[in-house]
This record gives C-alpha cells, sequence and structure tokens, in this order.
C-alpha cells in the first residue's frame, strides 16, 4: 500500500481520495498444496474476508478482489527496518514472529514522558509513516503481547495494563492469548476451557499432565511469576549520547559538526570509566524512518573528539555516493560499541615509541574507515606443522601497547627450530630432481628451466601433515642444499618409495635461503 499511494497514504487526504478508487486488496501465499489469503487490507476485512480463506472462495465472493504474491523475506527486511527504527525509544527491540515486535522500555520512558508519552509518540510516528500498528504495554513480554492483539483495537491509542493487574487482564482473553500452538488450543477448548479465566480457575496438576507444562508456562510468564528476558536483536552499546534535533539536517558538513559534539560528550562519560572505545557507532534516525549506520574500529583504545570525528568523516566520504539523506535526519546517536582500559601515561623527555605507535595506529585507523578492515592484513600464527599452513593472513587486529616482555625460564624454552628460508614461497613450486639412492638428497634439479648442480646438501628434515586432513596424506622429507654458485635452496620430497599403492614421490622448491 505505501508503494502505490505513498508513504502518508494513511493519513493524507488525497492518498484516501485515490484509495477509494482502487479495488481492495488482499496478499495470497502457499499454504498446504492451496492458495489462500495470508493479509488483507481494511476494505476486503470489511467485505467479510479472512485470513486463511481460500482464494477461490474469496474471487466467488467478491470478483474485483485484487490479488498479490506473499513476499516473506521482503516482509522480514520491513520489519527489521522498523526494529532499527524502533533503538530511538530503546535499544533493547526483539523481533517477535513475522509481525511483531518486543520493545523493553525500562528506563527509557522519562526520555518521551513518560509511559503514555512514549505509546503516544510511537504510534503517532508509524501512523503517519503508513503503518496500522497495535500495541500494549506491561510489567511482562506476556501481558503486552496480549494486550496489543486483543486490547488495543485502533492504531492512535495503546492499551497500558497497570503492575498487579495482570491476572484481571487476561482472564477475558482467550486461550490464544497465551501464545499456544493451535493443536493445544483446540484440545483445551474441547474440553470447556475457552478462556484464560478459565484455564486459571482449573487445577494446574490435570493440565500440566494432559497437555504439557507449555500452556502453565505461557501464563505464568503473563502474570510474571515466571521471568521471560527479551533477548534484543543487537548487542548493547557500552556507552551511547545522541541529540534529537528540532530541525531535520541532510548535509554532510552539519552531520560531521554534530558527530563532533557528541564526541566531546562521549569522551566525559569514557574518562569517568577510565576506559578508550575500540569501537564507534553512528545512527542516524531520518524522518521517513530508515537508519543509516556507520561504524568504525580502531586500533587502540582512543576518546579524541577530533581523532574520532575524522574517522566518521572519512566514512561519510567514501560513502558520499550511496548516502541519501532524504527529508533529513531528526536523531543522531553515538554508541561506544566496544572499549577497553585507557593507557594514559606520557613519553618521557628521552623519548619512546608511544608516539610512533599512535601515529601507526591512527594511519591504520583512516585506513580502515576509507576502505575498510580487509585493506591491512597482518600474519597470525596457525598451529600446522604444514610450514604454507603455519602463518594466516587476518584483517589487523591493532596496535599492541609498548612494554617490555618478560622472559622465559630455563625449563620453559624451547628447542631452537630448524633454520627456516628468509623468503618462502606461499605455493611450493614443482621440481625435477635426480638423487644418487631414492631417499637420498638430490644431485641435480631442473626449477624454472634452469639446471642446477649440488654441490652439498643438509637433511633430511621429516615434516608429517596433520593426520585429520585428507587432502594431504604424503609426509614431506626437506634437505637444505647448495649449487655451485653458492645458492641455497629449500628444497622436499613428498611421498615415498616405500609405500604401496600410492602414486611416485615428488619435488618441490619451497623456500630460499640467501
Amino acid at each position: 500500500m505505501r508503494q502505490r499511494f505513498g508513504r502518508s497514504w494513511r493519513s493524507d487526504p488525497a492518498a484516501a481520495a485515490r484509495r477509494a478508487d482502487q479495488p481492495p486488496l488482499a496478499i495470497s501465499h502457499d499454504d498446504r498444496n492451496a492458495r489462500r489469503i495470508a493479509a488483507l487490507c481494511e476494505r476486503a476485512g470489511a467485505l467479510g474476508l479472512r485470513r486463511g480463506m481460500g482464494l477461490t472462495d474469496a474471487r466467488a465472493m467478491h470478483p474485483a478482489l485484487e490479488f498479490i504474491e506473499a513476499e516473506p523475506e521482503a516482509d522480514h527486511r520491513l520489519l527489521a527496518g522498523l526494529a532499527d527504527w524502533c533503538d530511538r525509544y530503546t535499544p533493547l527491540v526483539a523481533l517477535d514472529g513475522d509481525d511483531g515486535l518486543f520493545l523493553d522500555i525500562t528506563g527509557c520512558a522519562h526520555l518521551f514522558g513518560g509511559e503514555k508519552g512514549l505509546l503516544a509518540d510511537l504510534l503517532a510516528r508509524l501512523f503517519h509513516q503508513g503503518f496500522d500498528v497495535r500495541a500494549g504495554l506491561a510489567s511482562t513480554p506476556g501481558m503486552a503481547w496480549a494486550a496489543a492483539r486483543y486490547l488495543a483495537q485502533t492504531c492512535s491509542q495503546g492499551k497500558i495494563v497497570d503492575k498487579g493487574r495482570e491476572a484481571e487482564a487476561l482472564g477475558a482473553f482467550p486461550l490464544s492469548a497465551l501464545r499456544l500452538d493451535a493443536d493445544t488450543v483446540t484440545q483445551v477448548e474441547s474440553v470447556g476451557l475457552r478462556t484464560v479465566g478459565a484455564v486459571m480457575s482449573a487445577a494446574r496438576a490435570p493440565l500440566a499432565r494432559r497437555y504439557g507444562r507449555q500452556m502453565l508456562t505461557r501464563l505464568d510468564q503473563a502474570l510474571g511469576r515466571v521471568d521471560e528476558p527479551v533477548s534484543p536483536r543487537t548487542a548493547v552499546a557500552e556507552l551511547s549520547v545522541e541529540r534529537r534535533l528540532a530541525e531535520p539536517v541532510s548535509l554532510t558538513e552539519d552531520i560531521e559538526r554534530i558527530t563532533g559534539l557528541l564526541c566531546a560528550t562521549l569522551k566525559t562519560h569514557l574518562e569517568q570509566r577510565g576506559e578508550g572505545a575500540r569501537a564507534i557507532e553512528l545512527a542516524l534516525f531520518r524522518v521517513d524512518g530508515a537508519v543509516h549506520r556507520l561504524a568504525v574500529g580502531l586500533s587502540r583504545p582512543a576518546r579524541d573528539p577530533p581523532l574520532m570525528t575524522r574517522l566518521f568523516a572519512e566514512r561519510l566520504t567514501t560513502l558520499a555516493d550511496d548516502f541519501d539523506a532524504g527529508y533529513g535526519y531528526e536523531t543522531v546517536r553515538l554508541s561506544a560499541l566496544a572499549t577497553a582500559p585507557f593507557d594514559s601515561r606520557q613519553a618521557d623527555l628521552a623519548g619512546d615509541d608511544l608516539s610512533q605507535a599512535e601515529d601507526l595506529a591512527r594511519l591504520v585507523d583512516r585506513i580502515h574507515a576509507r576502505l575498510g578492515r580487509a585493506a591491512i592484513l597482518q600474519p597470525q600464527l596457525h598451529e600446522s606443522h604444514i610450514p604454507e599452513r603455519t602463518v594466516v593472513m587476518t584483517a589487523f587486529a591493532g596496535i599492541a601497547a609498548t612494554g617490555n616482555a618478560g622472559t622465559r625460564g630455563e625449563e620453559d624454552r624451547e628447542a631452537p627450530a630448524p633454520p627456516r628460508p628468509i623468503r618462502l614461497f606461499e605455493r611450493p613450486e614443482p621440481v625435477e630432481a635426480m638423487a644418487e639412492v631414492p631417499e637420498g638428497p638430490p644431485i641435480t634439479f631442473r626449477w624454472r628451466r634452469a639446471l642446477h648442480r649440488v654441490v652439498a646438501a643438509e637433511g633430511p628434515e621429516r615434516i608429517e601433515p596433520e593426520w585429520w586432513r585428507d587432502d594431504e596424506t604424503r609426509p614431506r622429507d626437506y634437505y637444505r642444499i647448495e649449487d655451485e654458485a653458492g645458492r641455497r635452496y629449500w628444497l622436499y620430497r613428498q611421498g615415498l618409495f616405500s609405500a604401496q599403492d600410492a602414486p611416485p614421490p615428488r619435488w618441490f622448491m619451497h623456500g630460499i635461503f640467501a
């Protein structure tokens, strides 16, 4: 409907007039090898149609009814977008099925003039965005869910259930208000228990034996006897500061200026905790409900406002072509997603490498902000005896703080490792080698079309592959050899001549010493 009549199709009188000239609309989907109605507009509902009705019956009743195909993935993206938008009210937003959201507003209602003010602001904004919403507010998620679906009748107002009155409000509801599956509801109703009040009045033990614990657990959750946590869809930030604007802003310069002010406020909170930020997110809430999030990471904990502002300026510059401010942003929030202890020690007069590490960290952060985390890679040790697998390249994690590493005792020192070439090939290159004895070192080998005669050889050093890998099961015998020109190489023979039912051994060049 928003695509057909525009974003304000509910609140705009002109859109209402255009809507009157269009046929009723319903959304269909496949249900048990049959085409049924998944959703319908208000006009279609006024004609006596309902969800779950077959398309054949609906068309027979109203031939002018228009049908469109359901798009579950698009509906999920829309619901996720609404969840992002609701982040302006509370960071604890969870998805509830295909058409609902849970908002834990504990400690947030006073920012909007209380619970009634928050609920009224939420419903009014969603109405002007074209959504038909039912909202309920209670001390438990189960009671709020039931109030939204069985007490709130219009999208212009929500229903608030006071704490301690959950049993009174829930008693007249049907059993489906307990969020039970359809089969359980049918079984319980067949014995005459058609309301939640009837279930509350019945003995609990026979109900549990006959229908299981699910119904009683749902009842206790709605009444507050059993805790039911709300799992937010995104992690809650360590610290957050935000600014609600009287007039929306859309220019990049204005966003950077507001970001600088928020960074200064965030610095104060970080100083009180003795921490610095390692990951920061800038959330821009657009007037039409869209939310843009920009995240930057820092190589070292930082809380310098100019530094953080400059990193977001780099991100905005990178996204200049894809950044659509629309009608402007009305709320800007800055969040510290990850923090760490902040090292505030000062360099001495003789100087140390602390300032150099800070300069390098700032350079890395700017590159990450503009080109992404994969722009800089660092080697990381990996547990493997195969040389090319001992190190893997990963995204740059950060600059470690300077300091003297402790030395290990004699009992902790490992045996010296065999010498390794100064240049190790990423992938071993095949060579043609000739040896005096099958299991001995080569006397000549041809590599890259050049013939080399061996004058000295040392080895072998046997390296076995990991037993759990199927791609390589044959051992390697490595040799350090020197040719007539004094060049030294690292070759290995893969496989054994004594192995039965195995391909013949092959030689490979793996590195160069000098």
